[in-house]
């Protein structure tokens, strides 16, 4: 990956679009993101600020992010200080992967004021910092860096703002042609270009350097032509992706191998590279108890099982405690008490005898008693564990199925699945002081290329509301064949061929099957689809149903989202 400074270049200059744009919204989906909603150019743009250590980035981007039902406290600060406010100028510090955007706004008394945003892109050192653009003051950051913490500068509300060190390396837009031939010879690794110029990556020093190895005539036109690709109009948005890793860039990537794709916009592009796992990252810190708790009680089951396993086997020797007191009984005579064994003829298989132990301390009626009662025993055991046998193995299932839906989830499902554990007795009720109104569930909404809805449930909770509560009789249903996964509702009686095929997609890629290929999709009607009673959430039985093999397609899912 490589969101260098060249490549920060280019989203300012997809950014310039924002420019007399008006800050309506301001959002704060979690600690780490901050989204804008901006109107420019009688468009509604959205500009997503992530400080995330891996995916720290900003792009406009079209994915919706679920808001906290409160805003954060710098969430509000930036309400206050920036909503309603124009903006004014939208520049890269250098070749540094630093940006401001002026904004020109109104106090409460409707007096005009200066503020600025400085976005610093630096991994887990990344900061989102606004300041009181006419005094250079901070009024606040998403993070607070102590005098303590930083040496070099401090970044707290009131303090003076100070940039972030400049690197010592050259401006690669303000190297002549002269200083450029003196070092070209220096230019053998990736290493080496990184080392020189400020705002490469390896990535974009690999590719630069491919260019000159494949132009050795003119050096300095093909160094110029690949920093002004940089540029709006110039770029092309590009994602190469092979069995090791995936690589993107703004420009076209001519030394890379593998499945290419190009895109319109760097914001499509960065929401195919992040998206996905930015929002696995959202789920992981909201449900990171919630995911051990899952393993450590499929752990548990599963220790169960063998357990219950080995009891099966012990009392399967039910049939010899059987045949033990029916031979005592018949020949009580040839014993007494104090015997420690017998030897007896087995009526059962003429011609053999079976030596049975026996209980000193008991009379010879009394040993056949002891066997019959063991018999017994064991005969109510295995009815007993074959029960729990069975229970145990529902619960693993059910507890695999939810572990994979968190696995899958967005944020706001996941609270639904905390509720659903809880009104079945697995988990208890976190305490809270705030009493929160039941919502209906909410399965995410699709729809097809050619303009059909679709719903996917993305929990139980959503599974059973959307097949039997928000469905009709006669539209379609989908689900995995014998694959965990989510119910999928087309919402139409006589869906065409493409929207069967995009929802049978949806339904593989919403199942423990999204790594595979050429997986079966059962679909039927609503009507063929029961619940059994007492079933757990999600869980039902249908017929009539045909089948078609697809394979998942993140693209397709993010072309498909409502």
């Amino acid at each position: 990956m490589a969101f260098d400074g060249l490549f920060t270049k280019a989203i300012v200059s997809e950014l310039q679009q924002l420019k007399s744009g008006r800050i309506s919204k301001i959002h704060q989906p979690n600690s780490q993101e901050i989204i804008f909603q901006i109107r420019a150019n009688n468009k509604n743009h959205k500009l997503l600020v992530s400080l995330h250590p891996s995916f720290s980035r900003m792009q406009l981007t079209n994915e919706v992010l679920t808001n906290p039902s409160e805003p954060p406290l710098f969430c509000m600060v930036l309400r206050k200080q920036l909503e309603g406010g124009l903006i004014t100028s939208i520049e890269q510090q250098e070749t540094d992967r630093i940006v401001s955007i002026q904004v020109q706004a109104r106090n409460e008394l409707g007096d005009q004021i200066e503020r600025k945003l400085v976005i610093e892109i630096m991994g887990r050192h990344s900061n989102l910092i606004l300041l009181d653009a006419s005094r250079n003051l901070i009024i606040d950051s998403m993070k607070h860096l102590p005098p303590s913490v930083n040496s070099y500068r401090t970044i707290l509300p009131g303090q003076p703002y100070i940039p972030a060190p400049p690197q010592d390396k050259l401006d690669p837009f303000q190297v002549l042609e002269e200083e450029f031939m003196d070092i070209l010879p220096n230019l053998q690794e990736p290493r080496d270009v990184v080392r020189q110029f400020a705002g490469f990556s390896p990535l974009t020093a690999a590719e630069l350097l491919y260019r000159l190895q494949q132009n050795q005539e003119q050096p300095f036109s093909v160094w110029r032509s690949f920093l002004d690709s940089f540029n709006a109009g110039s770029m092309k948005p590009t994602v190469v992706e092979n069995d090791r890793k995936t690589l993107f860039s703004a420009v076209e990537l001519t030394h890379a191998f593998g499945t290419t794709q190009t895109f319109s916009t760097l914001g499509d592009l960065l929401d195919k590279v992040y998206f996905a796992r930015a929002e696995r990252e959202r789920v992981k810190s909201q449900a990171i108890d919630l995911e051990r708790w899952l393993s450590n009680e499929i752990t548990k089951l599963e220790n169960k099982t063998k357990k219950l396993q080995k009891e099966q086997q012990t009392a399967q020797n039910l049939d010899t405690l059987k045949l033990y007191g029916e031979l005592l009984t018949a020949n009580n005579y040839l014993m007494q008490k104090g015997d420690k064994e017998v030897t007896v003829e087995n009526y059962y298989d003429q011609g053999t005898t079976v030596t049975i132990p026996l209980d000193p301390r008991k009379t010879p009626i009394d040993n056949a008693q002891h066997y019959f009662s063991r018999y017994s025993k064991a005969k109510t055991a295995l009815v007993r564990i074959a029960e729990q046998l069975e229970k145990t193995k529902e619960d693993i299932e059910y507890f695999e199925m939810v572990r994979q839906q968190v696995y899958q989830a967005s944020p706001i499902d996941i609270e639904e699945i905390r509720e659903e554990l809880v009104e079945l007795g697995f988990m208890r009720a976190r305490r809270s002081k705030k009493k929160v109104k039941p919502k209906k569930p909410a399965p995410e909404a699709f729809v097809s290329s050619t303009g059909v809805p679709i719903s996917v449930g993305k929990n139980n909770k959503q599974n059973d509301y959307l097949t039997f509560k928000m469905a009709a009789r006669d539209h379609v249903w989908l689900h995995t064949k014998d694959i965990p996964g989510s119910h999928v509702v087309i919402h139409d009686a006589e869906p065409d061929a493409k929207t069967i095929e995009e929802a049978a997609g949806l339904s593989a890629y919403f199942s423990k099957a999204r790594e595979s290929s050429s997986v079966p999709v059962d679909y039927t009607e609503i009507k063929h689809v029961k619940k059994p009673s007492g079933a757990k959430p999600g869980f039902v039985i249908y017929f009539e149903q045909k089948t078609l093999f697809v394979t998942p397609d993140e693209d397709l899912v993010r072309k498909l989202r409502k």
